[in-house]
């Protein structure tokens, strides 16, 4: 009778605490509810810092609301980090701003000489302009070019312009064991065996040589050009920032490098992009650039940084129109093809992602759903599972488009 007596006690007891607790909760959820927009995210953001892989490994995150102009919410946003591939940013925007969003990426072919009955007598000029996308219909398209001019014998030099940028294969910083892409003006099928392949060409074109030799040189003023193949700055940045391509990036990378002096150096882009900071209000003595794709173990930026220069690019509508176009989107195209689907993030996010050995970082644009156009960066450095890393980015896009 004592026992059921004291367990009717505690029962009783028990069902009163979680009645309080249930109050409690309902009142809290009311409460967030209640808040104005701007300190509702706040305090769904701030909840997210409670996560236990934050013990150990580092965060620097950002978000900035572009409609009000003003910050929404920050967690060591000075703090210095890798930004893998979301550098491809600082690179695309920084191109779009000093080249223009008609810029063209060119690969030509021209002749010296003359062309005496349908012997070309003089040299043939490849003019390497760094594009990625050149590709084996391109090189039948200079072949057949030349077949249009009657020539079927060449007699003369093939000469290699390759002075628009340095002689440099790598970039700074890069690992010898990544895949890393070759750095060539000159690039066929993202090769650098340019010259071989269109001396192929030109021989399954019924071209023939007579004492040909190869050297590399610089193309002179009375060239006559024989065709030129051209991309827009859209289609290349669409593979580099959807696909995440590192070729792609590095060759608008030395586009800047080599907007007012040849050959182009990194050296020439970095300052290009230093200069870009400090019009985004960003001091960039603080920040290390080394690349154009995220590659180099030497880049160090923030997510302020990069809050920042999203923030540039949307107030410059001649850069943000084109870099918008280039971004992956949530759950459906790119390296976000995968990502956040059937939430409210789905559609909605358009943002560049990144990704290093101990490095997942995100940086874009979403719209909140009282119609605010935002945008963030977020960088976490020190994972181990980068499946980690990417839900706890999901779960910060979520509660921005929420």
């Amino acid at each position: 009778m004592i026992k059921r007596l004291i367990l009717g006690v505690l029962l009783s007891i028990s069902m009163v605490v979680s009645a309080q607790i249930d109050t409690l909760s309902v009142g809290t959820d009311s409460i967030e509810q209640s808040l104005p927009w701007p300190q509702k995210m706040q305090v769904r953001l701030d909840s997210l810092m409670n996560d236990p892989m934050l013990d150990y490994t580092q965060l620097g995150l950002m978000v900035w609301d572009l409609t009000d102009d003003c910050p929404l919410f920050s967690y060591n946003q000075r703090q210095l980090l890798r930004p893998a591939s979301t550098m491809k940013l600082l690179t695309a925007i920084t191109a779009l701003d000093c080249l223009g969003g008609n810029y063209q990426f060119r690969t030509s072919l021209y002749y010296t000489g003359e062309i005496v009955g349908r012997t070309l007598k003089g040299d043939l000029y490849c003019v390497g302009g760094m594009d990625p996308a050149f590709d084996g219909d391109d090189m039948w398209r200079f072949a057949r070019a030349l077949k249009d001019l009657q020539i079927d014998t060449i007699c003369g030099c093939i000469i290699a312009d390759v002075t628009m940028k340095d002689t440099l294969k790598w970039g700074e910083g890069w690992c010898w064991d990544d895949d890393n892409p070759t750095l060539s003006p000159l690039l066929v099928n993202r090769k650098d065996d340019f010259v071989n392949r269109l001396i192929v060409e030109l021989m399954e074109a019924d071209i023939a040589f007579e004492d040909v030799s190869l050297s590399r040189g610089k193309l002179p003023s009375d060239a006559k050009l024989v065709s030129e193949r051209k991309r827009s700055i859209d289609q290349i940045l669409q593979r580099m920032m959807k696909d995440s391509d590192n070729l792609y990036a590095e060759s608008v990378f030395y586009q800047t490098a080599a907007r007012n002096r040849l050959p182009g150096r990194a050296q020439d882009a970095a300052r290009a992009e230093r200069a870009l900071l400090e019009r985004a209000g960003v001091n960039s003595s603080a920040y290390r650039i080394a690349d154009g794709s995220g590659l180099s173990l030497y880049n160090y930026l923030s997510a302020e940084l990069e809050t920042k220069i999203l923030r540039y690019a949307f107030r410059h509508q001649s850069v943000y129109s084109h870099l918008l176009y280039s971004l992956p989107i949530a759950g459906e195209d790119g390296t976000l093809k995968k990502r956040m689907r059937g939430t409210s993030a789905e559609g909605n996010v358009q943002a560049k992602t990144g990704t290093l050995t101990g490095v997942i970082s995100l940086a874009g644009y979403c719209s909140a759903s009282n119609g605010h156009r935002l945008c963030f960066a977020i960088m976490n450095q020190g994972i181990q599972k980068g499946s980690d890393a990417r839900a706890f980015q999901d779960k910060v896009c979520m509660i921005l488009c929420d």
